[in-house]
């Protein structure tokens, strides 16, 4: 990430709003907002599948791993690729193990790297889910999406608190019946 040049277009887009840079209180913002970039693009040129292929495994037998392991409630926030405004919301994770069992808390992790880039929440899901079969540590994968998108609370219809759900699946959690099992222990798409 090039911070001099955010700091500087940041100035610039004040400059082109009108504002007086000069101004208390804007001093500091170019600065602010890069250090906030860094945090919100941390994800851009990374790889969501590296975070399971640095991930132990746990000490486990494949007759021992269960069925399903879903994980509810992950916080995320990520960065709408059309307006570059944030949507927020939790993901469910649901993933049938493959070759390996896997700590609850990459989990989050894989979650969060692939939010930390600007995409559709479409995409978000489908990278998780790809992330964790294509890496064989999971057979099957379910992730459904819930977020509020600040894009349609702002722009067009401004709807307040309104939901976007997305769900992705893939493996052998996009057969049915499994399809619909995995739903069942996120709650489904409610």
């Amino acid at each position: 990430m090039d911070a001099k040049r955010i700091e500087s277009l940041v100035t610039e887009l004040l400059v082109a709003l009108g504002e007086d840079i000069t101004r208390p209180g804007l001093g500091k913002t170019p600065g602010r907002v890069r250090e906030l970039y860094q945090d919100l693009y941390a994800g851009v040129g990374v790889d969501p599948a590296s975070v399971l292929a640095g991930a132990p495994a746990l000490d486990s037998r494949p007759d021992e791993r269960g069925d399903l392991v879903a994980l509810r409630g992950i916080d995320f926030t990520s960065i709408c690729e059309h307006h570059l405004l944030p949507f927020r919301g939790q993901a469910d994770v649901v993933y049938r193990p493959g070759e390996r069992l896997l700590g609850l808390g990459i989990l989050a992790d894989l979650v969060h790297v692939a939010a930390a880039r600007p995409q559709i929440q479409e995409r978000l899901g489908d990278m998780v889910a790809h992330a964790l079969v294509d890496s064989g540590v999971a057979a099957g994968a379910l992730v459904v999406l819930r977020a509020e998108h600040s894009c349609v609370a702002h722009r067009g219809p401004k709807l307040q608190g309104s939901e976007t759900v997305t769900v992705a699946a893939r493996g052998s959690l996009a057969d049915t019946p499994d399809y619909g099992l995995a739903l069942a222990l996120v709650g489904g798409a409610e």
